[in-house]
Protein backbone atom coordinates (compact mmCIF):
# COMPACT_ATOMS: atom_id res chain seq x y z
CA UNK A 1 0.00 0.00 0.00
CA UNK A 2 1.19 3.36 -0.97
CA UNK A 3 2.39 5.50 2.56
CA UNK A 4 1.97 8.78 3.33
CA UNK A 5 3.33 11.58 6.17
CA UNK A 6 0.77 12.12 8.67
CA UNK A 7 1.75 16.05 8.30
CA UNK A 8 -0.62 18.32 10.53
CA UNK A 9 -2.76 20.46 8.27
CA UNK A 10 -1.49 17.86 5.05
CA UNK A 11 -3.92 17.35 2.24
CA UNK A 12 -4.89 13.56 3.06
CA UNK A 13 -5.57 11.71 -0.70
CA UNK A 14 -9.05 10.17 -1.66
CA UNK A 15 -9.62 6.79 -1.07
CA UNK A 16 -9.38 4.84 -4.35
CA UNK A 17 -12.05 3.20 -5.60
CA UNK A 18 -13.19 0.03 -6.80
CA UNK A 19 -14.64 0.63 -9.62
CA UNK A 20 -12.19 3.43 -10.95
CA UNK A 21 -10.63 2.70 -14.48
CA UNK A 22 -6.79 1.62 -14.55
CA UNK A 23 -5.56 4.63 -16.33
CA UNK A 24 -6.70 7.21 -12.99
CA UNK A 25 -4.82 5.05 -10.43
CA UNK A 26 -1.28 5.81 -12.37
CA UNK A 27 -1.95 9.49 -12.72
CA UNK A 28 -3.13 9.38 -8.84
CA UNK A 29 0.56 7.65 -8.31
CA UNK A 30 2.51 10.55 -9.95
CA UNK A 31 0.17 13.07 -8.30
CA UNK A 32 0.71 11.57 -4.89
CA UNK A 33 4.89 11.39 -5.40
CA UNK A 34 4.57 15.17 -6.23
CA UNK A 35 2.35 15.96 -2.90
CA UNK A 36 4.82 13.43 -1.15
CA UNK A 37 7.96 15.22 -2.10
CA UNK A 38 6.61 19.35 -1.51
CA UNK A 39 5.41 18.06 2.20
CA UNK A 40 8.84 16.24 2.74
CA UNK A 41 10.46 19.39 2.14
CA UNK A 42 8.33 21.59 4.37
CA UNK A 43 9.18 19.36 7.22
CA UNK A 44 12.78 19.64 6.20
CA UNK A 45 12.46 23.38 5.79
CA UNK A 46 10.38 23.10 9.78
CA UNK A 47 13.00 20.52 10.89
CA UNK A 48 15.84 22.74 10.42
CA UNK A 49 14.53 25.58 11.63
CA UNK A 50 13.84 24.06 15.02
CA UNK A 51 17.14 22.51 14.67
CA UNK A 52 18.97 25.77 14.28
CA UNK A 53 17.16 27.02 17.11
CA UNK A 54 17.92 23.92 19.17
CA UNK A 55 21.96 24.59 18.18
CA UNK A 56 21.92 21.21 16.03
CA UNK A 57 24.44 20.72 13.54
CA UNK A 58 22.59 18.71 10.71
CA UNK A 59 19.28 17.17 10.24
CA UNK A 60 17.93 14.55 8.35
CA UNK A 61 14.47 12.81 7.27
CA UNK A 62 14.08 9.11 6.86
CA UNK A 63 10.71 8.01 5.08
CA UNK A 64 9.43 4.13 4.35
CA UNK A 65 8.51 3.69 0.64
CA UNK A 66 8.29 0.43 -1.64
CA UNK A 67 10.75 -0.21 -4.55
CA UNK A 68 14.14 -1.92 -4.30
CA UNK A 69 15.58 1.24 -2.31
CA UNK A 70 13.61 1.29 1.18
CA UNK A 71 14.91 4.25 2.70
CA UNK A 72 15.98 7.79 1.67
CA UNK A 73 18.14 10.12 4.17
CA UNK A 74 17.43 13.94 3.07
CA UNK A 75 19.64 17.04 4.60
CA UNK A 76 20.27 20.56 4.66
CA UNK A 77 20.46 22.55 1.39
CA UNK A 78 24.38 24.26 1.21
CA UNK A 79 22.14 27.61 2.28
CA UNK A 80 20.86 26.70 5.65
CA UNK A 81 23.49 24.24 6.30
CA UNK A 82 26.00 27.27 5.56
CA UNK A 83 23.54 29.81 7.52
CA UNK A 84 23.15 26.92 10.79
CA UNK A 85 26.86 26.39 10.53
CA UNK A 86 27.79 30.33 11.06
CA UNK A 87 24.84 30.48 14.15
CA UNK A 88 26.48 27.90 15.49
CA UNK A 89 30.10 29.33 15.29
CA UNK A 90 28.85 32.82 16.01
CA UNK A 91 27.40 31.18 19.44
CA UNK A 92 30.08 29.11 19.90
CA UNK A 93 32.65 32.37 19.44
CA UNK A 94 30.25 34.48 21.71
CA UNK A 95 30.31 31.63 24.60
CA UNK A 96 34.13 32.01 24.34
CA UNK A 97 34.40 35.34 24.45
CA UNK A 98 31.56 35.38 27.43
CA UNK A 99 33.60 32.74 28.95
CA UNK A 100 36.84 34.46 28.69
CA UNK A 101 35.41 37.81 30.15
CA UNK A 102 34.15 36.00 33.05
CA UNK A 103 37.35 34.37 33.48
CA UNK A 104 39.14 37.63 32.86
CA UNK A 105 37.50 39.71 35.36
CA UNK A 106 37.13 37.11 38.24
CA UNK A 107 41.46 36.82 37.50
CA UNK A 108 41.57 40.44 37.61
CA UNK A 109 39.35 41.14 40.64
CA UNK A 110 41.47 38.10 42.26
CA UNK A 111 44.51 40.20 41.79
CA UNK A 112 42.91 43.15 42.50
CA UNK A 113 41.78 41.25 45.84
CA UNK A 114 45.38 40.10 46.27
CA UNK A 115 46.74 44.00 46.26
CA UNK A 116 44.50 45.27 48.59
CA UNK A 117 45.19 42.90 51.38
CA UNK A 118 49.06 43.17 50.26
CA UNK A 119 48.76 47.12 51.10
CA UNK A 120 46.32 46.80 53.82
CA UNK A 121 49.19 44.50 55.52
CA UNK A 122 51.87 46.98 54.64
CA UNK A 123 49.83 50.13 55.73
CA UNK A 124 49.27 48.03 58.92
CA UNK A 125 52.71 47.20 59.21
CA UNK A 126 53.88 50.77 58.50
CA UNK A 127 51.18 52.22 61.48
CA UNK A 128 52.78 49.29 64.14
CA UNK A 129 56.20 50.48 63.26
CA UNK A 130 55.12 54.29 63.76
CA UNK A 131 53.61 53.52 66.49
CA UNK A 132 56.44 51.56 68.13
CA UNK A 133 58.81 54.55 67.25
CA UNK A 134 56.43 56.84 68.58
CA UNK A 135 56.32 55.08 71.94
CA UNK A 136 60.12 54.99 72.18
CA UNK A 137 60.51 58.23 71.66
CA UNK A 138 57.98 59.76 74.09
CA UNK A 139 59.97 57.19 76.30
CA UNK A 140 63.03 58.39 75.46
CA UNK A 141 61.57 62.41 75.73
CA UNK A 142 60.45 61.31 79.29
CA UNK A 143 63.51 59.73 80.67
CA UNK A 144 65.82 62.89 78.97
CA UNK A 145 63.20 65.35 81.33
CA UNK A 146 63.53 62.52 84.50
CA UNK A 147 67.04 62.71 83.69
CA UNK A 148 67.29 66.90 83.18
CA UNK A 149 64.78 67.47 86.29
CA UNK A 150 67.17 65.10 88.81
CA UNK A 151 69.98 66.98 87.60
CA UNK A 152 68.51 70.39 87.71
CA UNK A 153 67.02 69.90 91.18
CA UNK A 154 70.93 68.35 92.07
CA UNK A 155 72.32 71.51 91.10
CA UNK A 156 69.46 73.70 92.85
CA UNK A 157 70.14 71.69 95.94
CA UNK A 158 74.16 72.23 95.72
CA UNK A 159 73.68 76.13 95.10
CA UNK A 160 70.93 76.34 97.65
CA UNK A 161 73.59 74.86 99.76
CA UNK A 162 76.07 76.77 99.01
CA UNK A 163 74.59 79.64 99.50
CA UNK A 164 73.40 78.72 103.13
CA UNK A 165 76.91 77.80 103.78
CA UNK A 166 78.37 81.02 102.85
CA UNK A 167 75.18 82.57 105.05
CA UNK A 168 76.56 80.70 107.54
CA UNK A 169 80.05 81.38 107.55
CA UNK A 170 78.89 85.33 106.78
CA UNK A 171 76.58 85.05 110.43
CA UNK A 172 79.53 83.48 111.50
CA UNK A 173 81.78 85.83 111.06
CA UNK A 174 79.68 88.67 112.00
CA UNK A 175 78.69 86.92 115.30
CA UNK A 176 82.54 86.10 115.77
CA UNK A 177 84.97 88.99 116.72
CA UNK A 178 87.11 90.68 114.04
CA UNK A 179 90.89 90.17 114.81
CA UNK A 180 94.12 91.51 113.33
CA UNK A 181 97.97 91.52 114.10
CA UNK A 182 99.10 94.34 116.31
CA UNK A 183 101.56 95.62 113.42
CA UNK A 184 103.05 95.18 110.78
CA UNK A 185 106.40 94.09 109.01
CA UNK A 186 107.82 92.70 112.11
CA UNK A 187 109.69 89.16 113.16
CA UNK A 188 109.20 87.79 116.72
CA UNK A 189 112.33 88.11 118.96
CA UNK A 190 110.81 86.64 121.78
CA UNK A 191 107.92 84.07 122.91
CA UNK A 192 105.77 82.82 125.90
CA UNK A 193 106.95 81.51 128.47
CA UNK A 194 110.58 81.72 127.13
CA UNK A 195 113.42 82.48 129.98
CA UNK A 196 116.11 85.49 129.43
CA UNK A 197 118.19 87.62 132.25
CA UNK A 198 116.03 91.03 131.22
CA UNK A 199 112.66 89.80 132.98
CA UNK A 200 112.31 88.80 136.70
CA UNK A 201 110.11 85.75 135.60
CA UNK A 202 109.57 83.78 132.23
CA UNK A 203 108.63 86.19 129.51
CA UNK A 204 104.71 86.57 129.36
CA UNK A 205 104.13 87.56 125.85
CA UNK A 206 104.99 88.13 122.53
CA UNK A 207 107.24 90.33 121.16
CA UNK A 208 106.95 91.89 117.56
CA UNK A 209 109.64 93.26 116.80
CA UNK A 210 109.51 96.60 114.05
CA UNK A 211 110.98 99.73 112.84
CA UNK A 212 110.69 102.78 115.51
CA UNK A 213 107.46 104.64 115.10
CA UNK A 214 105.39 101.55 113.43
CA UNK A 215 101.85 101.75 114.03
CA UNK A 216 100.55 99.28 117.28
CA UNK A 217 96.68 98.52 116.62
CA UNK A 218 94.32 96.67 118.73
CA UNK A 219 93.85 92.99 117.98
CA UNK A 220 89.94 93.30 118.35
CA UNK A 221 87.43 95.56 119.14
CA UNK A 222 86.71 97.00 122.78
CA UNK A 223 87.03 99.88 125.38
CA UNK A 224 90.45 101.34 126.31
CA UNK A 225 90.58 100.96 130.25
CA UNK A 226 94.48 101.87 130.57
CA UNK A 227 97.09 104.13 128.88
CA UNK A 228 99.99 104.96 131.06
CA UNK A 229 103.17 104.62 132.32
CA UNK A 230 103.82 101.01 133.65
CA UNK A 231 107.06 100.76 135.10
CA UNK A 232 109.34 97.86 133.10
CA UNK A 233 106.63 97.96 130.37
CA UNK A 234 106.84 101.29 129.84
CA UNK A 235 104.29 103.20 127.69
CA UNK A 236 101.44 100.93 127.91
CA UNK A 237 97.85 100.30 126.87
CA UNK A 238 95.18 98.00 127.68
CA UNK A 239 91.71 97.49 125.99
CA UNK A 240 88.94 95.30 127.41
CA UNK A 241 86.84 93.20 124.74
CA UNK A 242 83.41 91.93 124.84
CA UNK A 243 84.20 88.37 126.03
CA UNK A 244 86.35 90.28 129.07
CA UNK A 245 89.53 89.10 127.80
CA UNK A 246 92.11 92.27 128.11
CA UNK A 247 95.00 92.74 125.64
CA UNK A 248 97.75 94.45 126.67
CA UNK A 249 100.42 96.48 124.28
CA UNK A 250 103.63 98.00 126.09
CA UNK A 251 107.20 99.30 125.23
CA UNK A 252 105.36 102.26 122.59
CA UNK A 253 106.85 105.20 122.07
CA UNK A 254 103.36 107.13 122.13
CA UNK A 255 99.40 106.97 123.42
CA UNK A 256 96.98 107.27 120.37
CA UNK A 257 93.98 106.59 122.60
CA UNK A 258 92.88 107.56 126.20
CA UNK A 259 90.64 105.24 128.54
CA UNK A 260 87.00 104.89 127.81
CA UNK A 261 88.09 105.27 124.26
CA UNK A 262 85.99 102.38 122.19
CA UNK A 263 88.11 101.28 119.28
CA UNK A 264 87.33 98.42 116.56
CA UNK A 265 90.32 95.85 115.11
CA UNK A 266 92.80 97.63 113.40
CA UNK A 267 92.68 101.14 115.92
CA UNK A 268 95.54 102.52 116.03
CA UNK A 269 96.50 102.54 119.42
CA UNK A 270 100.35 103.60 119.76
CA UNK A 271 103.67 103.56 117.80
CA UNK A 272 106.81 100.81 118.36
CA UNK A 273 108.83 102.38 120.65
CA UNK A 274 112.00 101.13 123.19
CA UNK A 275 110.37 102.93 126.43
CA UNK A 276 110.73 100.29 129.67
CA UNK A 277 112.88 97.57 130.12
CA UNK A 278 113.96 96.54 126.40
CA UNK A 279 116.87 96.34 124.25
CA UNK A 280 115.65 97.26 120.69
CA UNK A 281 112.62 98.49 119.60
CA UNK A 282 109.13 96.37 119.65
CA UNK A 283 105.50 95.70 121.29
CA UNK A 284 105.14 93.37 124.04
CA UNK A 285 101.62 91.63 123.40
CA UNK A 286 100.25 89.84 126.61
CA UNK A 287 96.72 87.72 126.34
CA UNK A 288 94.54 88.15 129.82
CA UNK A 289 91.54 86.14 129.90
CA UNK A 290 88.73 88.06 131.73
CA UNK A 291 91.72 90.48 132.88
CA UNK A 292 93.59 87.72 134.71
CA UNK A 293 97.02 85.75 134.64
CA UNK A 294 98.44 86.02 130.93
CA UNK A 295 98.12 83.20 128.02
CA UNK A 296 100.22 82.43 125.05
CA UNK A 297 99.26 84.58 123.09
CA UNK A 298 100.43 82.45 119.56
CA UNK A 299 97.61 79.66 119.73
CA UNK A 300 95.39 82.34 121.06
CA UNK A 301 95.47 84.18 117.76
CA UNK A 302 95.46 80.80 115.51
CA UNK A 303 92.52 80.21 117.75
CA UNK A 304 90.85 83.55 115.86
CA UNK A 305 92.52 82.35 112.34
CA UNK A 306 95.97 84.61 112.49
CA UNK A 307 99.46 82.86 112.39
CA UNK A 308 101.84 85.37 113.78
Amino acid sequence: MPSHLDVPGAERPAPRRPDAPRRAAKHRSSRLSRLSRKRRTQLIGLTAALAAAAGTTAVGLSSSASGPSATTTTGLNPSQAGDLTAARIERRDLGSRDASRVDLSATRKAQADQIAKQRAARLAATATLTQRRSLALAAAKAANAKKAGAKARALAAAKAAAIAKAKAAAAAAAAAPKVVLPTTGYHLTARFNQAGGRWAHNHTGLDFAAPMGTPVRSVMAGVVIQADWEGAYGRQVKVRHSDGTVTSYSHMSEFDVSVGQHVQAGTKVGAIGMTGNTTGPHVHLEVLPGGGAPIDPEPWLREHGLNP
